[in-house]
């Protein structure tokens, strides 16, 4: 995993040169929503099981998947649902405040598309629960942190996808 700042250092050294106006410009961002950042991920933290719980009544709650025969149906698969949903609120959260994907990518995507798809997971309401995990964040935290965190959300269903 990295952040933003090993990131951006990283990429210089490996060019042998300093950082430019473009990485400093970067990391001047990167630090001036630092306490946007921090804000919501103590926001997050306080209320994560709400946000899951609010995310899977937004976007699979009386549907096919929780009806009798459903993907969702039996208690043990709701739970692995639920499980999976605040895993992916918790790397989005991370990633937040490192300012990078690469956690999303090594610790949840890599292999999880294929992992879903032998376990007949259906990717597309997958995709709409990270989808409702966005709207019910944002509409806690408030725009500007909901689409700061939004892009990582957005890369977790692009992933999936």
């Amino acid at each position: 995993m990295q952040d933003a700042i090993t990131t951006l250092i990283n990429s210089s050294d490996v060019q042998g040169k300093y950082l430019d106006n473009t990485g400093i410009a970067k990391l001047k961002s990167y630090f001036q929503s630092g306490e946007l950042r921090a804000r919501a991920a103590t926001t997050i933290s306080a209320n994560a099981s709400t946000i899951v719980t609010q995310s899977v009544a937004r976007s699979l709650m009386y549907t096919d998947i929780t009806a009798p025969g459903g993907n969702m149906y039996t208690c043990r698969r709701y739970a692995a649902c639920i499980r999976d949903l605040d895993y992916f609120l918790r790397y989005a959260t991370y990633a937040l405040l490192a300012g990078d994907p690469s956690i999303l990518d090594e610790r949840i995507l890599n292999g999880l598309r294929e992992t879903y798809n032998s376990l007949g997971v259906p990717i597309s309401a997958t995709i709409r629960s990270v989808q409702a995990m966005k709207d019910v964040t944002t509409d806690l935290l408030g725009a500007d942190a909901g689409k700061e965190l939004g892009v990582y959300f957005d890369h977790i269903a692009a992933g999936l996808s």
